[in-house]
């Protein structure tokens, strides 16, 4: 019998939880204390939703890893990304015969500078390494526990795992996409969230929709010259894990990093707005991940630059914004070390008679 499990309680991972046991797919949630799993039962997946929204019969919450593990055949990693490392350390030894391994995390480690994929890698044994996949999109977890239609990708560098992946996922109202280049997925659900802080501090400066457009399109380019400056393939950018999220993060009133910039504008300190929060704003960290990678490679990030000095060096968003879309070049897509243009070149279609 095909089972789930979810390691993870955040809103995302109590909305992939709910989908899959609407779907009649038992599910496994795992709760750190008994207090948590009490709490979770009680309120449902989303208590701001709906207070007569419960999770479904099929979906159980346990504090015993071991039960929400027996027998699964796919267990979704959903949780925060700086503590990716300790969770894929717990799973470890619980993995066995083909059980997939999913990550639906949006962000880079402090430190390594590594990718989710990357982290549960080093932490799994090696040959469960190829059951690795990564589950990234516009997914706004209140509009999709609402029924919404969304869609979203998954990524694996074996194209069986990511369509097996598909077809655990997919839902009347949640379309599963597949794709190979898991950098380019991976890096763009997590850089977009840099984007999106910046999209809060324009729209909290009230710049208008010219100037979030232009920010948006600018933004794109940069995390793109950085994906691919990091191996990812630049039409993963065009697609939902790259222009779709940044679509969603940098409009949508649910998203905790466009929360974050627009709170910045009102003088509210960073530790501040983080500590009243009840998820967590990947960007935050992500921002200072992504300017150490690019400052090792000698990227040219303005956009992430000047995030960062909001987010790390007090400086006035204000001030900062009217810099923050300016630059010395003189063609949209040059930047120093890019390799837009020649990476481009590489991909063009051959012509046709």
């Amino acid at each position: 019998m095909l089972k789930i499990a979810i390691i993870g309680t955040t809103s995302w991972g109590t909305t992939l939880g709910f989908i899959l046991a609407e779907k009649g797919i038992p599910v496994g949630l795992w709760a750190r204390t008994e207090q948590e799993a009490a709490e979770l039962r009680k309120k449902g997946p989303d208590s701001g939703l709906s207070s007569e929204m419960a999770f479904p019969p099929q979906l159980f919450i346990s504090t015993r890893l071991e039960e929400v593990l027996d027998e699964v055949r796919a267990v979704i990693l959903v949780v925060p990304s700086q503590s990716m490392r300790q969770n894929a350390q717990h799973l470890a030894r619980y993995l066995d015969k083909s059980m997939l391994v999913v990550s639906a995390a949006k962000g880079l480690e402090i430190g390594s500078g590594k990718r989710m994929s990357q982290v549960i890698a080093e932490e799994i044994p090696s040959c469960f390494q190829s059951h690795i996949c990564v589950l990234s999109g516009p997914n706004l977890a209140r509009e999709i526990l609402r029924g919404l239609p969304a869609a979203v990708v998954a990524s694996a560098e074996d194209g069986t795992v990511a369509r097996k992946v598909q077809r655990i996922l997919t839902t009347p109202n949640l379309c599963v996409f597949t794709n190979t280049d898991v950098i380019g997925v991976e890096l763009g659900g997590a850089l977009k969230n840099i984007i999106a802080l910046g999209a809060g501090i324009v729209d909290g400066l009230g710049y208008g929709d010219n100037a979030k457009a232009a920010f948006m399109t600018r933004g794109l380019t940069e995390i793109t010259a950085l994906g691919v400056a990091l191996g990812a393939h630049p039409l993963t950018f065009s697609g939902l894990t790259g222009l779709g999220d940044v679509i969603t993060t940098c409009t949508s009133p649910l998203s905790r990093n466009h929360y974050v910039g627009m709170e910045l504008t009102k003088g509210r300190s960073l530790p501040e707005i983080v500590s009243s929060m009840a998820g967590v704003a990947e960007g935050v960290t992500t921002t200072l991940v992504a300017l150490n990678l690019a400052q090792k490679l000698g990227l040219e990030m303005p956009i992430t630059e000047k995030v960062y000095q909001v987010l790390y060096g007090n400086a006035d968003p204000r001030q900062v914004a009217e810099k923050m879309m300016g630059g010395g070049t003189g063609h949209e897509l040059t930047g120093r070390k890019w390799k837009l243009f020649s990476v481009l070149r590489r991909y063009k279609r051959p012509k046709t008679d």
